[in-house]
């Protein structure tokens, strides 16, 4: 029997990094700048607050961690690992004017890159005997969910039953969402995107916008990074763990049509399908088809991708400077 109960806080949790990915991006394509080095910012956020964890391990060798530092440390050395990602992007693109499509790709390399290269230092600082590092202490204070949830039945399990990080992707997509079409910076901002020498001539500082929004959905994207190691794999760090989740964001901000709280929504949805296989039964003399299954979210990648494409209404299209560098000179 199909346990639903069972089936929604794993989609739930399978769906935050995703849900952080596409908010990043979101806001970030919302400025023109179309970043495909989303995963390797993701992969940057994750090891840097490893890195601060891990040594915030050994500092406390006796094994009395302060909870507030061992989430804030993690946390703070995420949010600096992606944003220095974010800089030498914009660097790139908005000030130097590089291509944005090799840029982004490039951004991806070099994230992993560094991701591998310093969590491969880590273990053999630590001296594993595998080819991964925990740091289920720091774990323990991102996982944590609310002590009563468990005495509230199917009700705790399905809404209560998650660390503070997954609540706080549900805020900051809910929170984008109000800022992009509710607030006036939110109107430059689009106006940004749509059109750079109008809000230019209009007063409107195009490069800063860009820079801001840019760095901002980088740091949000590192979320997800640090997410993914910190809850959903119970402080473990192993390289090229991620697998295509940054891919899978990126896709998803063209199926929430550019808006943070469709993406929640689809996040939800892909998160769903990207374990659906492991609640399917098949039988023993039908494990080929568990292959199958776990194609389901890439298929439906697939078309979506096709039917966005043949929406006409100009709200669902991208906006019009998406992956465009600016000149001034020829405004």
């Amino acid at each position: 029997m199909f346990d639903i109960v069972a089936f929604i806080p794993r989609a739930v949790g399978q769906s935050v990094p995703l849900l952080y990915g596409c908010t990043g991006e979101i806001l970030t394509e919302k400025s023109g700048n179309l970043n495909l080095g989303i995963p390797g910012v993701m992969y940057v956020g994750g090891i840097s607050g490893v890195i601060g964890a891990f040594f915030y391990e050994q500092s406390c060798a006796n094994g009395n961690m302060n909870g507030f530092l061992a989430v804030m440390i993690p946390l703070l050395c995420s949010l600096v690992g992606s944003l220095i990602m974010g800089l030498i992007y914009c660097l790139l693109t908005v000030t130097l004017r590089a291509n944005q499509n090799v840029t982004g790709l490039a951004m991806t390399t070099f994230g992993v890159g560094i991701g591998n290269f310093f969590g491969g230092s880590l273990i053999k600082l630590s001296g594993a005997d595998v080819p991964s590092i925990a740091l289920s202490k720091t774990s323990a204070f991102f996982s944590a969910s609310l002590p009563f949830a468990s005495r509230l039945g199917w009700f705790g399990k399905i809404f209560l039953s998650y660390g503070f990080l997954c609540y706080v992707a549900f805020f900051l997509a809910i929170g984008s969402a109000i800022v992009l079409f509710k607030t006036r910076p939110g109107l430059h901002l689009r106006a940004v995107g749509e059109n750079p020498p109008t809000a230019d001539a209009a007063g409107i500082n195009v490069s800063k916008y860009k820079y801001v929004a840019t760095c901002t959905g980088c740091m949000i994207a590192g979320l997800g990074g640090l997410y993914y190691v910190m809850d959903y794999a119970s402080g473990v760090w192993s390289n090229d763990a991620f697998g295509d989740r940054g891919w899978l964001a990126i896709a998803l901000v063209i199926f929430s049509i550019w808006n943070p709280l469709i993406g929640i929504f689809a996040a939800i949805l892909f998160g769903g399908l990207y374990i659906v296989y492991l609640y399917i039964p098949t039988g023993m003399d039908y494990m080929e088809f568990k292959e199958l299954y776990k194609m389901i979210p890439y298929v439906v990648t697939l078309i979506v991708l096709v039917f966005t494409s043949m929406r006409n209404k100009r709200e669902n299209q991208p906006p019009a400077s998406l992956g465009l560098s600016y000149f001034r000179e020829e405004r």
